[in-house]
């Protein structure tokens, strides 16, 4: 036991002693671990442990400092962090304040990606006063992506799902490689020229940070900052950021999420014309309403200033049949609004086309054929009838001029 004279400490005032002696013996360290139990408070706060073969410790980065990591970590992921080493007073526990962050073994190209995103955002390319109005009903999207993709699949499939009436143009390219940012840049250009679609769609799938580096590239990011038509960028999975998500007007999570966002789907239109009839038949009940109460107090008053009765009678007949009138135009009026949206909603099923008697012609990327130059006799085509459709090779091909 110590002497008497020795001073007796509190638990937090030896705590406290002990995160000072922490704070003042260790400059910033750098760590390497694997995540544990991460959670994300609604504070914007994120805590978790570092963990390897010999032990763990706790860590704790605050909102102001995890906004410009540009990832979500897991459980399980393998991080790096700068951090100050102290001690939670309360609990006793000596745990890390982390200052940055960054993926294992990408430090060169993390680091390459944090000072590009800050100076674009310096730049205002990231400001929400310059992000681009999507269209709310789009008729043409316009694709960029690799025609191989798995990402197209997905995103053609939810397209055609959930709205059938849209046309989409693909506009093919690299995703991944030192070529790919040169031929994304062309593709977004082409499609600004064209000026055939409402929208763009900058998709890819998911990969690592060396997979999908082509859109961290800083000549994409001024170019999808100088797009006209409106893009939507679904690179990756939920937790990747790139530099293109930043920039382009809508962050999706995935190339679905991208198609979705994208595409309103047809039975939420057909739900919005019956909620405008809806609207439009109670705004006109309520104006026949007080139609029919102003016609009372004309009663009321004619009665009392006119002599005769069946003057009054007739001219209440009048009366009568004008506002049934008026309610039956109105009604038709809605009846015929009805009817063209859904006529509209159904010219642009291109299955009513091939129900017509035409067929599509597709190619081996799933495209559809509109020059017979391309077609041939060594490929394996795909037709598209309205009941069904048919795997073809042509034995013989005519030349034929327009």
């Amino acid at each position: 036991m110590p002497e008497k004279s020795s001073p007796i400490l509190t638990v937090g005032e030896l705590n406290r002693a002990i995160a000072e002696s922490l704070e003042q013996s260790f400059d910033s360290v750098l760590v390497g671990g694997e995540v544990s139990n991460f959670k994300a408070y609604d504070s914007g706060h994120w805590y978790f442990s570092l963990k390897d073969e010999e032990g763990q410790i706790r860590c704790v980065m605050f909102r102001g400092k995890n906004g410009q990591v540009g990832f979500m970590p897991q459980s399980g992921d393998r991080i790096e962090v700068s951090a100050n080493l102290g001690m939670y007073v309360p609990r006793g526990d000596v745990q890390l304040t982390v200052q940055s962050m960054r993926k294992a073994g990408v430090g060169g190209l993390y680091e390459a990606f944090l000072k590009l995103k800050a100076k674009l955002q310096k730049e205002g390319l990231f400001d929400e006063d310059r992000k681009r109005e999507l269209p709310a009903y789009p008729l043409t999207i316009a694709i960029v992506t690799s025609a191989q993709a798995a990402a197209l699949h997905d995103v053609l499939s939810t397209l055609a799902r959930r709205a059938p009436h849209i046309q989409v143009i693909i506009y093919p390219t690299l995703v991944q490689g030192p070529d790919a940012p040169a031929q994304i840049i062309a593709a977004i250009e082409s499609a600004n020229q064209e000026a055939l679609a409402d929208l763009i769609l900058l998709v890819r799938g998911g990969g690592s940070i060396e997979d999908l580096w082509a859109f961290n590239d800083e000549d994409l990011a001024y170019a999808i900052a100088d797009s006209v038509l409106p893009i939507i960028s679904g690179v990756g999975h939920e937790s990747d950021f790139t530099i293109a998500d930043f920039v382009a007007d809508l962050r999706a999570p995935t190339p679905t999420g991208a198609a979705e966002q994208a595409a309103p789907a047809r039975q939420v239109l057909l739900n919005e014309l019956d909620h405008f009839q809806a609207v439009l038949a109670d705004r006109l009940r309520q104006r026949l309403e007080r139609e029919a109460q102003t016609l009372d107090q004309l009663t009321l008053r004619l009665r009392h200033a006119l002599p005769n009765p069946e003057r009054m009678r007739e001219q209440l007949r009048q009366w009568s049949e004008r506002l049934s009138q008026t309610w039956l135009v109105g009604l038709q009026r809605l009846k015929r609004n009805q009817e063209h949206w859904l006529a509209q909603l159904e010219a642009y099923n291109p299955q009513r086309t091939l129900e017509r008697g035409y067929a599509v012609i597709l190619n081996s990327q799933l495209q559809a054929v509109r020059n017979p130059q391309h077609l041939n006799t060594q490929d394996t085509f795909q037709v598209k009838l309205a009941e069904g459709q048919a795997q073809i090779e042509i034995a013989k091909l005519n030349s034929m001029r327009k």
